[in-house]
C-alpha cells in the first residue's frame, strides 16, 4: 500500500465495534417491540445502541437460551453484561440522557419486582394490544448500520 494511503486510513474516524456499543435485542415480530426500537433510534442521536432481533443471528450467538426463547424480553448486553426487561429499558433511558435519563432514574426507583411486573403484564398482552408482525422489521438505509443480523 502506498504510503500516503496509509496515512489516509489511520486518520479516519473508526466507529466503535459492535462489541463495544451496547447491543438491544427485541422482539422483531412485535408491534409494541418495533415502536420502541423506532423511539430509541429516534432519539438516541450519538447512535450508541445497535439494535438485533431476538430471532435473528446476532442474538444465538450472544445470548443465553433462556433469552432468545423468551421474546416477551427485551435485553440489553452492554460491557460483557446482561439486562433484561425492565432493567434494560431503564438502562436503555440513562443513556438516551437528559430528560429520559431521569425518567429512568424514576424508574429504578420502583422495586425491581414491581417494575418487572409491570413489564410482565404488558408483554403478555403486547400482541394483542399493539399487533403481531409476518416477520422481523426491516431497517431503512439510512439505519442499516445500527441493526445486526
Amino acid at each position: 500500500m502506498p504510503a500516503d494511503m496509509q496515512t489516509r486510513t489511520s486518520t479516519v474516524a473508526v466507529e466503535p465495534e459492535p462489541a463495544d456499543r451496547p447491543v438491544v435485542f427485541f422482539d422483531g415480530v412485535c408491534g409494541l417491540c418495533n415502536a420502541t426500537v423506532d423511539f430509541f433510534l429516534k432519539r438516541d442521536r450519538r447512535g450508541q445502541f445497535l439494535f438485533a432481533p431476538l430471532q435473528g443471528e446476532t442474538a444465538q450467538e450472544r445470548l443465553d437460551a433462556r433469552d432468545t426463547e423468551d421474546l416477551g424480553t427485551v435485553v440489553l448486553r452492554e460491557n460483557g453484561k446482561t439486562y433484561r426487561r425492565s432493567s434494560a429499558v431503564t438502562r436503555m433511558l440513562w443513556k438516551l440522557g437528559g430528560a429520559w435519563g431521569v425518567v429512568g432514574a424514576f424508574l429504578w426507583l420502583i422495586p425491581w419486582p414491581i417494575r418487572d411486573l409491570g413489564y410482565k403484564l404488558i408483554a403478555a398482552f403486547r400482541y394483542r394490544l399493539f399487533g403481531k408482525k409476518d416477520s422481523c422489521r426491516m431497517p431503512t438505509p439510512e439505519e442499516r448500520s445500527r441493526f445486526l443480523p
